[in-house]
């Protein structure tokens, strides 16, 4: 087995800790990528990982991840991510939970966390009870920040998917456009409520095809299986589930102009981006159309180690700022020629001193 430093995703991480406890059964693995503009901050991923290596992998390029979204959403925030191996049963208990916020405490506020794929609000605040470098917990009324942040997330796809409506179709409303949205969880179930809200056209499929049947009643939308929602003839497909979806098989399966979610890592590895922009598909960078989530949960923790309440009305300042970034990032990739991912790539890494 390689040494952590010598895996494809290890980047110079500053630290990867691995975290046992017996007592409770909890397992965990916490990454910190860079702190280099502040604690590093990013959710708790709870999930049943068939072989460790690949919750490491996770762990690694979710952390740099981090980096990269928190630089470029402007946050004083470095990246981190941390990871609880679940077992199949998905067995979740208040000692668990309570070992990984001890754990979390132990560093001394280097890492920062909130809810991710398979915790929840309910689970922040049990992780309160033993520290307080975590984030996402419930708001006290409703001109605050904090609380879940999917929806946070899900307006800031929102925008960053009519940006490239814009940018690549020239169309400035989204009625009739059709998007082809994989996931329909908290992020992709905000995401289509959202265009649905616009007349945009929705194909939906999720793993969980009862809850995509039931959101495409709602929303009156079609559902496909999730199988074969890479396969639609579209304008927009927007993946919302987890990623690494876009390898040469899944690109090659594409009929869409625009690539533009939510899901983190979606390129498979860095060389995907260019076999995007060799077919000539505009695509809207991971971790810079998805950071409304983290940009909410951020400002909340913030405010709240300043003894203040978090500002929703900043929170919503800031993701109107999403569709300007992107923007940005396509307008140098036309002009450079480079891909859109290598093109947000550089611009991060100069912001985190790398």
């Amino acid at each position: 087995m390689p040494a952590i430093w010598e895996e494809p995703d290890f980047d110079d991480h500053e630290l990867v800790q691995v975290v046992r406890d017996r007592a409770s059964g909890l397992t965990a693995i916490i990454a910190l990528h860079s702190t280099h503009l502040g604690p590093g901050a990013g959710g708790t991923r709870f999930w049943h990982y068939g072989d460790p290596a690949i919750a490491m992998r996770d762990a690694l390029r979710l952390s740099r991840g981090m980096s990269y979204k928190n630089a470029m959403a402007g946050l004083p925030m470095g990246g981190g991510k941390a990871v609880v191996l679940a077992d199949p049963a998905g067995t979740k208990t208040p000692e668990m939970l309570a070992a990984f916020g001890a754990a979390i405490d132990a560093m001394g506020g280097r890492y920062v966390t909130a809810e991710d794929v398979g915790m929840s609000e309910a689970d922040m605040v049990a992780i309160a009870a033993r520290t307080r470098h975590v984030t996402g917990l419930p708001a006290k009324d409703a001109s605050q920040a904090g609380g879940d942040p999917g929806p946070f997330t899900a307006r800031g796809i929102y925008y960053g998917i009519k940006a490239a409506v814009a940018y690549r179709l020239g169309k400035d409303d989204m009625a009739g456009i059709h998007v082809a949205i994989q996931g329909t969880g908290s992020v992709g179930g905000g995401v289509a409520r959202l265009l649905a809200a616009d007349g945009a056209k929705l194909t939906l499929a999720d793993v969980n095809a009862e809850r995509a049947a039931s959101l495409a009643a709602e929303l009156g939308a079609e559902a496909v299986s999730a199988d074969c929602i890479m396969d639609m003839g579209c304008d927009v497909f927007s993946p919302n589930a987890l990623g690494a979806i876009l390898d040469d098989a899944g690109i090659a399966r594409l009929q869409a102009p625009i690539v533009a979610g939510g899901a983190n890592n979606q390129l498979a590895r860095a060389e995907h981006g260019q076999v995007l922009a060799a077919r000539g598909i505009l695509y809207a960078p991971d971790y810079v159309i998805n950071a409304g989530g983290i940009i909410a949960v951020a400002l909340e923790y913030l405010a709240r180690e300043h003894g203040q309440p978090g500002s929703l009305d900043e929170v919503h300042r800031r993701l109107a700022e999403i569709p300007g970034r992107l923007t940005a990032i396509w307008d140098e990739s036309k002009s450079s020629g480079r891909p859109a991912d290598q093109v947000a790539d550089a611009m991060a890494q100069r912001l985190i001193g790398r």
